[in-house]
């Protein structure tokens, strides 16, 4: 109505600049000012930000490959790909090909190569007992021939003691009758006796030099018969040593032939043994519970090479960890224990890196491996494991799957991390002393 009393030029000018209207510019530029400053105060989480995939904590959960053991040509399969087996199942059936193996009684008649060497060992061995045997008989014998050649040499010393007692009295008598003789010559010479009694009296001392002769040569018989026996004696001993120096050489060359017998025993039994864990060779069984995948062989009769990969198995159960690979400058920045943020290839999230509270459809996990030495990208190998105090990975993981990581550090305000940014300095390095504190978690990693 005000409007109105104004001519129409001045109404659509008044219309069209509102002189009268109080402008709110200035209210708003200071508003954004203020809120975006507050905004610059705020808390911002400090991140390293890499890519990984899904993978198995351990090992032995990990997906493998299925070699085979021996050469073969395959006869027959049991499986078929994408099959769930169980540990032991029987995946492949092989049959021979090395000409040395072909033989289906080998393993028959190499045990009974065995059981030959074992029969000649016992016939060795008997042998060995037989000498031995030979060797007390021996022995036996010579202690009682020694025996005997003592007793003579005895008997001898006892009768050369005789001979020489006898020849002892022999020289009394032939000194009596040579004194004897000597006074029947002066009284001869006297006259006091006739030459008759003179001849007797030399008679009789002739005689007693003869026995006298007589019982030397029997003293120095018996004395030439002890030398004798004792020669005998030594010449017997000689002889015994001799028999059972011989013998005692073949026992030892019996012993040697059994220790070579129980060597050419245990290499058989090596031998047979090989065959035998050869021949449940031939069937390939499954290492583990799992799937089988990605048969490398198809058919039958193809022909395998010694450790030639056949197929792989993908274990059934296992705890899902992410490989994670970060940059040398950022392995100071991470420790064991850390928390991680992943948002995982097919599982949609909406992700607010400095605020990682706010963010939806991500999952938690913590560092549990660092590796110590680069791998062959140039960068470090992190192994992630679940975080039991946060949200369940989803079940339906595999192995390979993609993943987005997020690395949380240091709470730095806005501002800071702009500055950070524009300079191109690296995140803070710091060590979160809540690792120690906080409830230990998933202890069954």
């Amino acid at each position: 109505m005000e409007m109105n009393k104004y001519p129409l030029p001045l109404r659509s000018l008044k219309a069209i600049y509102r002189f009268k209207v109080k402008s709110k510019i200035k209210y708003w530029f200071w508003g954004i000012t203020f809120l975006f400053a507050a905004i610059l105060f705020l808390p911002w989480t400090q991140n390293i930000k890499a890519t990984g995939i899904v993978t198995a904590l351990l090992q032995n959960q990990r997906p493998q490959k299925i070699h085979s053991p021996i050469p073969g040509r395959i006869v027959k399969w049991w499986i078929k790909e994408g099959d769930i087996v169980k540990k032991g199942d029987t995946v492949l059936q092989l049959s021979e090909i090395k000409e040395d193996y072909l033989d289906p009684n080998l393993v028959k008649q190499t045990q009974k190569q065995v059981d030959a060497k074992k029969g000649s060992v016992a016939f060795y061995q008997n042998k060995m007992n037989t000498a031995s045997t030979q060797i007390d008989a021996l022995n036996a014998s010579k202690k009682l021939k020694l025996q005997q050649l003592n007793n003579k040499i005895l008997q001898l010393e006892n009768k050369l003691s005789g001979e020489r007692a006898e020849l002892f009295a022999t020289d009394n008598e032939v000194a009596l009758a040579q004194d004897q003789y000597s006074r029947q010559e002066k009284m001869f010479e006297e006259g006091l006796v006739s030459q008759t009694q003179l001849q007797q009296r030399n008679a009789l001392y002739q005689n007693t030099v003869s026995k006298k002769i007589v019982i030397e040569n029997k003293l120095s018989q018996t004395q030439q018969e002890v030398k004798n026996v004792i020669i005998e004696r030594n010449s017997i001993e000689q002889e015994y040593i001799e028999k059972i120096s011989k013998i005692e050489g073949d026992r030892f060359q019996t012993l040697s032939n059994i220790a070579t017998s129980d060597g050419e025993i245990a290499k058989l039994e090596n031998i047979v043994s090989n065959y035998i864990i050869r021949n449940s060779m031939y069937y390939i069984l499954a290492p583990q519970d799992g799937q089988i995948v990605q048969a490398n062989k198809t058919g039958i009769g193809e022909i395998l090479k010694e450790g030639e990969s056949i197929t792989m198995i993908v274990p059934d159960k296992m705890n899902y960890a992410v490989e994670m690979f970060i940059r040398p400058a950022d392995l100071p920045l991470i420790s064991e224990g850390q928390r991680v943020r992943f948002m995982f290839d097919g599982y949609p999230a909406i992700v607010f890196s400095g605020w990682p509270k706010g963010s939806y459809g991500t999952f938690g996990g913590r560092v549990k491996v660092i590796e110590n030495t680069i791998s062959s990208n140039g960068m470090f190998r992190l192994l992630i494991a679940e975080d039991s105090l946060d949200r369940k990975w989803p079940e339906q993981l595999k192995i390979g799957t993609g993943v987005q990581c997020i690395a949380l550090l240091k709470d730095v305000a806005i501002w800071y991390e702009v500055w950070r940014n524009i300079n191109g300095f690296p995140p803070d390095y710091y060590y979160n002393n809540k690792i120690k504190t906080e409830k230990k978690y998933d202890t069954k990693n």
